[in-house]
């Protein structure tokens, strides 16, 4: 049987500060910076203020299931987090070609019965497989219909905002403008007439990609080019969040004497005698190796950080959560970015 959603706490007070009207938040980032994090933090940070969110994934990976500790997803939109009576629900969705394909072909063509024939004849898949294009095609065209419904959509769930885990930056420019290319192909019809319908969906003040990263070389590095790529093909840009950022324990006199070697040894063995700790010359050397060592790794996340900056998106920043990853977890990354102004 699968589980219950969880339940917000009516009591967490994750205030709401809405910095933008966008409706469709796009998440990606480099692999590794947790950008399937980021993108739960947000969708439950935009629930708490009493929306209602979708959290969508389409690579397949179940990784949202495992954050909300869910069963895996199937092709339907499932509560993972019931919030009180007055709103704060996140539904999740894991979009799969496959399934994309038969609902565009009976949405757009009307083709029911036809559509599952095709399916058997193994029509759907050779489709979806040889020709990646067509994937990125059905992927986004369900993600405009999720964020694009109304009241005319009888007996669809409408949500006030909808929140994608997208392809890695690498591709996230050529993922959101697949539909672009398509209607350069198709000059006229049904599929040029919804291939532009997404396209001004993605380019509108209705969406924001946001990319995260973490405080290192190339995922920095991979973060400004991204944003540069984001601009070029005219897809707005929401904001850059620095996530696993390590608390800064040392003050920058502590850091520069241990960046320069110059802390007396004498001086660390005898703090560690006050603590009634065993002041061996070993232990010291250790200590003094490991400080200068954070002290390095600290310098080069500020140069980092300096660079992310000049991005020009604005910034938020996550830290790294000692306990790791639950629900837990999920609910302080929220807040952050709720108290940020993200959310």
């Amino acid at each position: 049987m699968p589980s219950r959603p969880a339940t917000l706490d009516a009591s967490a007070e994750l205030a709401p500060a809405i910095s933008r009207k966008a409706r469709l938040h796009v998440v990606t980032g480099k692999g590794g910076t947790g950008k399937t994090t980021v993108a739960a933090a947000l969708a439950l940070a935009l629930a708490s203020g009493g929306k209602k969110v979708l959290l969508i994934e389409v690579e397949g990976r179940q990784a949202i299931a495992q954050l909300f500790d869910q069963p895996a997803l199937p092709y339907e939109e499932r509560r993972v987090v019931q919030g009180p009576d007055d709103g704060g629900d996140l539904y999740a969705l894991a979009i799969d070609p496959e399934s994309a394909l038969l609902e565009y072909l009976a949405m757009y063509y009307r083709l029911g019965r036809a559509g599952k024939a095709l399916d058997r004849f193994g029509v759907i898949e050779f489709a979806t497989t040889i020709a990646p294009g067509v994937r990125d095609v059905l992927l986004t065209g369900k993600l405009y219909e999720t964020a694009n419904r109304n009241s005319r959509n009888k007996g669809a769930r409408q949500y006030d905002a909808v929140v994608l885990d997208a392809p890695p930056t690498g591709r996230i420019a050529q993922f959101l403008n697949v539909n672009d290319e398509l209607a350069g192909l198709a000059k006229m019809g049904p599929i040029k007439s919804q291939a532009d319908t997404v396209t001004t969906l993605l380019r509108s003040r209705r969406t924001a990609v946001h990319l995260v990263t973490v405080l290192e070389e190339m995922p920095v590095q991979e973060t400004a080019d991204g944003v540069q790529q984001l601009h070029d093909a005219g897809l707005p840009v929401g904001g850059v969040v620095v996530n696993l950022v390590r608390p800064q324990d040392l003050d920058t006199e502590a850091r520069t004497t241990l960046l320069r070697r110059t802390v007396d040894p004498a001086g660390v063995a005898e703090e560690l005698g006050v603590a009634r700790i065993d002041d061996g010359a070993n232990l010291v050397a250790s200590l003094l190796e490991e400080g200068h060592d954070h002290a390095q790794r600290r310098a080069l996340e500020d140069e980092q950080r300096e660079l992310v900056a000049g991005i020009g998106a604005p910034t938020y920043e996550l830290p790294k959560l000692a306990a790791g990853i639950d629900l837990t977890g999920l609910y302080e990354l929220a807040a952050e970015l709720c108290d940020q102004g993200m959310a």
